[in-house]
């Protein structure tokens, strides 16, 4: 076995690194095709999500796979390869298969034991095998890689441990509050139609929504989706159909939104959402009804360290200013010396940006009352009191009446709506923040344990079914001796009865048989050991066994395999 895993995920990339790294479905069709046309790789897997890129391949050089998967990784995605390589990680041979065997299991995911990536899992599999770049290995991999995730699930408690990414995005949405009860009566708007937001509509649903109106670029899908919410047993959500272009109309009405889709680019941006909840009389600007305006140039100045880019030639020690303080005015200047007070007014009366606290003062007043204080610390040395300057009032933040989610990588929804009065939005970022600290179940041992026990086992059979193919080539050398020994005994005894020479045959396979029995099964079980795999090659040289023989019961037995997945 030569299994080889490179790739990103939220343990290694930060969000805004995963977000440029995602690969969109003709990215990921490319980066298949190009992997098992590179030398190193004869099948290849890519399992993409919201939270990880990752590229399985077999590989006959361990070195020459890592850089050719980490070079194509970085072409399909974007991200430059010097950038990327810092947050790559890779796996190889019995590491590679723990690792997406805890990834299906849901340990690797960013809420513990989520069941989600099962499905994402089963897709991955469906494409390689379309574009017919999943061999033998990866097949095998990726089956029992469901089978264990499906084990996790059914004999453990893992679904207590943590539940998919929209449970727990909505958990954040409702702040504390229980779900079914927060969510109940809304209205909901759901932005596309694949799986992620296919569980997002069924997820509201189920907890009581009145509405959800599903939006999605092909209307066929969104249709379909919509008839299934509202054909279902389990639930009276109202559930209908709508077009891209309808979903600012459809933001006016909604109370909470999912967005799901594959886009590269932003699907809701700040001014659509600002329109939409003027749209529905609640005024959204930053700086307005109790909004905190956006962070002046000398409010940020407060939270950088001394010297950052962009006020070098502030004198202020800006990594000891307090948050929320004005670093403008008497109480901030109150103990600099004459020079330095001279230079601090300089800063100011210098500068374009407009530093006055919230109208409060003028760029002006202050430049000209920094220049009083520094003559007075001309005639007496210094100021001699450093007074607290007075906190800056902020306004508290009024109840949102628009939710948002955002579930998609790269983002859809444009990351300043976190500024807009009235909006709460949860995204991929914050949804790694929120979890970090997540309590982890018990059941996630045992899980680890099964994990452990289906790594070993899949290793054995991989290892057992390499030497097959030595072991049916000596098979095959057997009966051909078997025959040809009976051809010529036929031929010294022409007068041989069909029932004697049927007994004789018998008894010459009877033997051959039984010699080969134990040393065949004794072989099977010493090459499904760790380190096993020269018992092939032994086998090989003592009985001579043509190499060429060996690999056509290989091929044939992949080429069964390819008609078997067909046909499933």
């Amino acid at each position: 076995m030569s299994l080889l895993v490179v790739g990103l995920s939220h343990r290694s990339a930060p969000v805004s690194v995963l977000e440029r790294a995602a690969l969109s479905a003709d990215a990921q069709i490319k980066l298949l095709q190009d992997t098992v046309a590179a030398e190193p790789a004869t099948e290849a897997a890519v399992l993409a999500t919201c939270n990880r890129i990752e590229l399985y391949a077999d590989v006959d050089k361990f070195h020459a796979g890592v850089a050719e998967l980490s070079t194509l990784l970085a072409q399909h995605s974007g991200v430059g390869l010097e950038e990327l390589t810092p947050y790559l990680y890779v796996h190889y041979e019995d590491r590679a298969v723990h690792h997406f065997f805890s990834v299906a299991c849901g340990l690797d995911s960013m809420v513990v034991g989520e069941g989600q990536i099962l499905g994402q899992i089963k897709d991955s599999l469906a494409a390689a095998q379309e574009l017919h770049t999943a061999g033998r290995l990866l097949n095998d991999l990726f089956q029992q890689a469901l089978r264990v995730g499906k084990r996790a699930h059914s004999e453990t408690g893992i679904d207590r441990a943590g539940q998919s990414l929209v449970s727990f995005g909505l958990e954040q949405l409702a702040v504390g509050k229980p779900v079914d009860g927060w969510a109940r009566g809304k209205k909901a708007l759901v932005i596309g139609a694949g799986s992620m937001s296919s569980l997002a509509a069924a997820t509201l649903a189920r907890a009581g929504v009145a509405e959800i109106v599903i939006a999605n670029r092909t209307c066929d899908r969104a249709e379909r989706l919509a008839q299934i919410l509202t054909e279902g047993d389990d639930t009276d959500v109202l559930a209908r159909a709508v077009p891209m272009e309808s979903v600012p109309a459809e933001l006016t009405r909604a109370d909470v939104a999912v967005s799901c889709t594959g886009a590269t680019g932003l699907v809701l941006a700040a001014e659509t959402i600002a329109a939409a909840l003027d749209g529905r009389g609640v005024v959204a600007q930053p700086g307005v009804d109790g909004v905190p305006p956006a962070p002046t140039r000398a409010a940020q100045a407060a939270r950088l360290p001394a010297g950052s880019a962009g006020d070098e030639n502030c004198p202020l020690d800006l990594a000891a200013a307090q948050p929320g303080f004005s670093v403008m005015g008497e109480a901030a200047v109150a103990g600099m010396d004459a020079a330095t007070l001279e230079q601090h007014a300089a800063w100011v009366s210098g500068s374009a940006v407009d530093r006055h606290e919230a109208g409060r003062r003028t760029p002006e007043a202050d430049a000209e009352l920094i220049t009083a204080l520094a003559a007075t610390a001309a005639t007496a040395g210094r100021i001699p009191e450093r007074r607290r300057p007075e906190p800056v009032a902020v306004v508290p933040r009024p109840e949102p009446v628009l939710f948002l989610l955002d579930l998609a990588m790269p983002r859809d929804i444009d990351a300043a709506v976190h500024r807009l009065a009235g909006v709460r939005l949860v995204d991929i970022e914050s949804l790694a923040e929120a979890s970090a600290d997540a309590p982890m179940a018990a059941d996630v041992d045992q899980v680890r344990r099964i994990v452990s026990d289906e790594v070993t086992a899949f290793g054995a059979a991989l290892r057992a079914a390499h030497i097959t193919p030595t072991v049916v080539a000596l098979r095959t050398m057997a009966a051909d001796v078997v025959a040809t020994e009976i051809a010529r005994l036929e031929g010294r005894l022409p007068g041989l009865d069909d029932k004697h020479r049927a007994e004789i045959t018998q008894t010459v396979r009877r033997v051959v048989d039984k010699l080969l029995h134990a040393p065949t099964v004794r072989v099977k079980q010493l090459a499904a050991e760790p380190g096993g795999a020269g018992y092939a090659d032994a086998l090989r040289t003592l009985f001579d066994l043509d190499q060429e023989t060996v690999a056509s019961v290989s091929r044939a037995e992949d080429s069964t395999s390819k008609e078997d997945r067909g046909s499933a």
